[in-house]
């Protein structure tokens, strides 16, 4: 038997991971005594393996998750911020995606909601969801540009299909008249069919001011609000305890003032 046209083969029909397993056999002394059973067994674990790495990869590639290295692990569940251990692992186990709910996440700046709205992305992704992230200014910015270059529907079908929408930093500023509609359109077609997070400084009872019409703010809110899981974190900021200071920023209630009084209201 020619060992290296068998590891050849595998490596053409990119079994790699079956194709390293041979190879490492192969290179074993007594190994061809084994039962050649084991051989594909550990042959198909690797290749499995493999496969799930890769899969994973794909997902955070197509994520684009503001912080790419979150992990369950290192999450700090000693500092006070009002986080619930046991709620989150099991917001982590996935049920609520399955059930296509929401997550709000909310709290103070620098108070770590993001890295936890991207640590629920990744163990979505670790389950084979397909997840998307964005900053919400961000997110009309790119539908902007799509409805320019005339692929506004293009984009729009790939935000409403993913497994999993995170909208981060919702707010300050107050929503357009073609941002509503956008975000409308956008929780209405995922509404019972898709998950969804969200993570703003703003309590949610302020994110009617962000969205600037009564109408729209009811019918986008009943929609996220519904079948959601609050996480509402208030603490120290996650940078001062980690050792790095982030620049004062004012309060939201000091910006939606200030916006108001622009706008001659």
């Amino acid at each position: 038997m020619d060992l290296n046209a068998v590891y050849e083969s595998l490596r053409a029909l990119k079994l790699d991971g079956m194709a390293d397993v041979f190879s490492e056999l192969a290179a074993k002394k007594g190994a061809r005594s084994v039962d050649p059973v084991e051989w594909i067994e550990l042959m198909a674990e690797r290749e499995s393996e493999a496969r799930s790495q890769r899969r994973l990869e794909s997902r955070l590639r197509i994520a684009k998750m503001r912080d790419e290295d979150a992990s369950m692990d290192n999450i700090d569940f000693k500092t006070v911020r009002h986080l619930d251990q046991l709620q989150f692992q099991e917001l982590a186990k996935g049920d609520w995606i399955a059930s296509s709910g929401s997550v709000l996440i909310t709290g103070p700046c620098g108070v770590g909601k993001s890295y936890l709205a991207c640590v629920l992305g990744h163990e979505a992704c670790r389950q084979d969801k397909m997840v998307l992230y964005f900053r919400i200014p961000l997110l009309f910015a790119e539908l902007d540009a799509a409805r320019e270059a005339g692929s506004f529907e293009r984009l729009f079908k790939k935000i409403v299909r993913s497994d999993v929408l995170i909208l981060d930093d919702w707010g300050p500023d107050l929503m357009t008249a073609s941002q509503r509609r956008d975000l409308m359109e956008i929780v209405d077609a995922r509404y019972g069919r898709k998950a969804t997070i969200v993570t703003s400084q703003l309590p949610v009872d302020k994110w009617y001011d962000v969205i600037a019409d009564p109408t729209f703010a009811d019918a986008i809110l009943d929609r996220l609000v519904h079948q959601s899981h609050r996480i509402a974190l208030d603490g120290p900021s996650m940078r001062k305890v980690n050792g790095t200071v982030s620049p004062q920023k004012p309060s939201f209630s000091r910006i939606l003032q200030n916006q108001r009084s622009a706008a001659g209201g």
